[in-house]
């Protein structure tokens, strides 16, 4: 660990101004953004006597070499370039608001020509509306309830593109959960307004709906149509059974992201009930690690800053009031930054009385529960994986613990279509944002010594190229720029061998990077320098590590080249056909949507694609099934020999 007092810069030379500051590793990567009115008070403040540090902030100080500022004009443009540098840098100790789990939404494709009805989580889509977030059994519920009532379009494009061409619908279609605009029942301008109704129910116009059917009902019972009527009946109970599933906690105009906080000296619990139409449409939930002393009102802040930043290409997500547990300590500037977030005005508060107060009452307990869950939980999982690292810090004889672990594998059948993984385990956990795949071929491809020797050769060869690019240009290059402090390779002595030559050829040395080997029959721990491995006890924590990592670079490179495998089968059969150009595979292709349903058309169905007339139609189904020949092989009798007429 570095000495804070190395890299401390002179208070005289820090300005007084307001701004952003960065801390950097020695590997010149951001470890912690933070912004200050003052920035010579706060600087100042992380290079006080360490016994007043909280831990998470003792540990970053002591992991950075270096500290850099940019002075802003006002404390809005500050709040700014922190969001955007924590959003480019991802920096290891800032406070990160990430759920353990995703929540999925209710999405709405209105771009499409046909809407479809769909459960998404992640990224928002243009042109998709979007509803929740939601528990996933309560939002397969909702939709399989709601579609009874507005049979929009729930499947795929595959299914959806099939059914046009076979012109049968899905089971959807048949069990009238489905308009099926696939096959013609109804027009285009017809779904698409049942559509719309699906999304005004949802939107919060739920009583319009049921007061219209109620309507309906009442006027088909006065008609005697029965039938009529019960159906309308069903659609009434369907309807109420959604719209009562959340509670009615305030105003049907309420529209607000009820915010609340449970912490301690060292971690945060925060929740928060999306409240839309006056009802609790969903929740969220994160638990955080605090760095430095982040609570109450500056908490609030990291918090709205990270949740509603990474909104800010769509406004949907916004409400018009957000309610926390504490204003913070720049309301007016945060609330300038909302709004323009939003497009609209933004009423950023602290709910003091009434419904709303007690409702954010609500949430705060939930954040008490969350926070003891997460300490239960956590104790047993922080104290397995200090173990583990701790143990293979001694049986590896390192000289620290290795914070960072890459681990590689080679994949291929017989030779062909041969890939290599990397996956990175950072304190104890997977960093799936810095997975690596390799394609490996040529000379590299003869066997797995050659292709790990290759692997390990380019990873680190790339990261000797980005170490000497200059720090302000690293951070835009991440892919290989930081090193390991352990490096495991799925195989024995040989695979060991090939990887330390290849580091060797580099310039690298076992000091800086070490290299073991993880042999499946036994388990046991090869290092480049031993005759013999190194046996690991069967219940060490250091050796499950090892396996899951080890489990993980196979299971990614076997997904890897699987992949690459279909896509060479698929070209290789198409490459037979003469006169294919790769235009016209890629129609083809994209018509059909696999090469198994292309081996399957007719010759008339291969001509009704865009470039392909009846004379290539003709060639490309001939090259699947064979020549309609007259001749046909004759029978034998498989007793006798004999050719039977």
């Amino acid at each position: 660990m570095a000495d804070p007092a190395s890299y401390r810069p002179k208070t005289g030379e820090i300005p007084t101004d307001p701004g952003v500051y960065r801390f950097r590793d020695p590997h010149g990567r951001v470890i912690y953004v933070g912004k200050a009115k003052n920035l010579r008070q706060r600087l100042t403040s992380y290079f006080a006597n360490p016994a007043t540090l909280l831990p998470k902030t003792y540990a970053m100080v002591h992991s950075a070499a270096s500290v850099e500022w940019t002075v802003v004009g006002s404390e809005l443009e500050a709040l700014q370039l922190e969001y955007t540098w924590i959003k480019e840098f991802d920096p290891r100790f800032n406070l990160a608001f990430r759920d353990d789990k995703t929540y999925p939404y209710l999405a709405v494709t209105m771009g499409e020509k046909f809407p479809r009805v769909q459960v998404m989580r992640g990224d928002r889509r243009k042109g998709t509306r979007y509803f929740g977030p939601y528990t996933a059994g309560a939002i397969r519920e909702t939709m399989d309830t709601l579609l009874k009532v507005f049979p929009v379009r729930s499947c795929s494009a595959g299914v959806f593109r099939r059914a046009e061409q076979s012109g049968r619908p899905c089971l959807l279609g048949y069990i009238d959960k489905c308009s099926a605009p696939c096959v013609g029942r109804v027009a285009p301008d017809e779904h698409y307004a049942i559509a719309e109704d699906f999304c005004a129910f949802m939107g919060g116009e739920a009583t319009r709906f049921i007061s219209q059917l109620e309507k309906k009902m009442a006027a088909a019972a006065d008609e005697l149509d029965f039938e009529t009527a019960a159906a309308l009946r069903d659609d009434v109970i369907a309807m109420k059974k959604v719209f009562e599933r959340n509670a009615v906690v305030l105003s049907e105009d309420t529209d607000a992201d009820v915010f609340a906080v449970e912490e301690d000296d060292l971690e945060a619990a925060v929740q928060v009930f999306h409240v839309r139409g006056g009802r609790i449409r969903g929740q969220r939930g994160w638990v955080v690690e605090k760095v430095e002393e982040a609570s109450g009102p500056a908490l609030v802040e990291h918090l709205l800053q990270q949740v509603y930043g990474a909104q800010a290409e769509t406004d949907a997500r916004i409400p018009r009031e957000v309610l926390v547990p504490a204003m913070p300590d720049d309301a007016d500037q945060l609330t300038i930054w909302l709004s323009g977030l939003r497009g609209a005005k933004v009423d950023l508060r602290v709910p003091r009385r009434g419904d709303k107060a007690a409702l954010a009452k609500t949430v705060h307990e939930n954040a008490v529960q969350a926070l003891r869950l997460h300490k239960i939980r956590r104790a047993g999982d922080i104290t397995n994986r200090s173990l583990a690292l701790q143990e293979l810090q001694e049986a590896l004889e390192l000289t620290e613990p290795p914070l960072r672990i890459e681990s590689f594998d080679i994949s291929h059948v017989q030779g062909t279509n041969v890939v290599a993984s990397m996956v990175v385990v950072e304190d104890g956990l997977a960093k799936k944002s810095e997975y690596r795949k390799f394609a490996i071929s040529g000379e590299a491809a003869r066997d797995d010594t050659a292709a790990m020797h290759d692997v390990l050769t380019r990873r680190f060869r790339n990261y000797l190229a980005e170490r000497d690019l200059p720090v302000e240009e690293r951070d835009q290059n991440r892919k290989f720029a930081y090193p390991p402090n352990l490096v495991v390779v799925d195989g024995g002595q040989p695979q060991v061998a090939a990887a330390a030559k290849a580091l060797a050829a580099l310039g690298i040395g076992d000091d800086e990077v070490r290299v073991v080997g993880l042999a499946k029959r036994l388990e046991e721990v090869w290092l480049p320098e031993g005759d013999f491995p190194v046996i690991l006890p069967r219940a060490s924590q250091g050796l499950y590590l090892l396996q899951r990592i080890r489990d993980e670079a196979h299971r990614f490179a076997i997904t890897f080249h699987r992949q690459r495998r279909g896509k060479a089968m698929t070209a290789s059969a198409l490459d037979e056909i003469p006169g294919l150009g790769p235009a016209r595979k890629k129609a083809l292709l994209a018509h059909f949507g696999s090469l198994r349903r292309l081996r399957a058309a007719t010759a008339e169905e291969l001509a009704e694609v865009g470039g392909v007339g009846p004379s290539l139609a003709a060639t490309v189904f001939a090259t699947f099934h064979g020549a309609e020949a007259d001749e046909t092989e004759p029978a034998v009798n498989l007793s006798t020999g004999e050719i039977l007429d």
